[in-house]
């Protein structure tokens, strides 16, 4: 087939590869399309009509696709999974929301809720591999998962925006490097302190940190994202944007009147629901 998969360039064609190229498989079928894989590095489908079973290899790599009801059935598992963590999660934003405005924010709360984002995109990325898996057989696990997730790793991103130590640290980075972290060491706060740039000794149950106002500014509607890196850019936290007055508001390069009592009346809509809406 071509590179792209479009068009089928020849047909009933013997493949010839080397015969010195090791392979673990058996069958000829099997052995022939390891040893094409490894010798081109392509990806290389080989199919057993009388296992009823397609094998996949690329380079070094083998696997086995799996029965689509099995495969159906684990997704959905994952799908339930997914949403009982979601719940969680998104109550522990609520709930960290409220304490922003509160002005009691430890590190405790804020590595929580990275654990939580963490564990609902790791579960994301398992559904994933089930619906390329699927292919049109998981449209409809695409649209639950969609739903479910939409906006998730937005969140995570300004979350990490507003609490990183250095303020000019790329925080994509940062996430790709939770990503790569274990599970086991995703329950190590101190780990993930560590991550954000912050000394591995300090107090997380009872250090103070205040958060720079990225979430909480992002969920007012309207708002440009150039007028909220230039509040944050002034007064430096949310404490302090929360602090400021309509008339200080509007001296904010990009803020007239009117938007600063729009941000002032939007601070305000958002500290009643989040106080309604958190777990004590």
């Amino acid at each position: 087939m071509s590179e792209d998969g479009k068009r089928i360039l020849y047909a009933n064609t013997q493949l010839v590869p080397n015969n010195g190229i090791s392979s673990n498989e058996t069958g000829i079928r099997h052995r022939t399309a390891e040893r094409v894989a490894k010798q081109t590095g392509n990806l290389v489908v080989s199919i057993s009509q009388r296992r009823n079973v397609i094998t996949l290899y690329q380079g070094d790599h083998r696997y086995s696709l799996k029965d689509i009801g099995v495969i159906l059935t684990k997704a959905n598992q994952a799908i339930q999974t997914l949403e009982k963590y979601k719940v969680v999660l998104d109550q522990g934003i609520t709930n960290l929301g409220a304490l922003e405005f509160e002005q009691l924010v430890t590190f405790h709360e804020v590595t929580q809720v990275i654990h939580r984002v963490q564990m609902v995109l790791r579960i994301k990325r398992e559904i994933l591999n089930y619906i390329n898996e699927l292919g049109n057989e998981g449209r409809l696990i695409t649209m639950q998962l969609n739903e479910l997730v939409a906006n998730t790793e937005k969140e995570a991103l300004l979350l990490l925006k507003d609490y990183v130590k250095n303020p000019n640290q790329n925080v994509n980075e940062i996430l790709k490097e939770l990503t790569k972290t274990q599970t086991e060491e995703l329950l190590d706060e101190q780990e993930i302190v560590k991550v954000l740039g912050y000394s591995k000794n300090i107090n997380i149950q009872e250090q103070a940190v205040s958060p720079r106002g990225y979430r909480i500014l992002h969920r007012i509607p309207r708002l440009p994202s150039s007028i909220i890196s230039n509040l944050i850019e002034k007064y430096g936290n949310l404490t302090n944007i929360l602090f400021a007055s309509t008339d200080e508001l509007d001296e904010v390069e990009g803020i007239g009147e009117p938007r600063a009592k729009m941000i002032k009346d939007g601070l305000n809509r958002i500290q009643e629901q989040l106080f309604v809406d958190r777990h004590i």
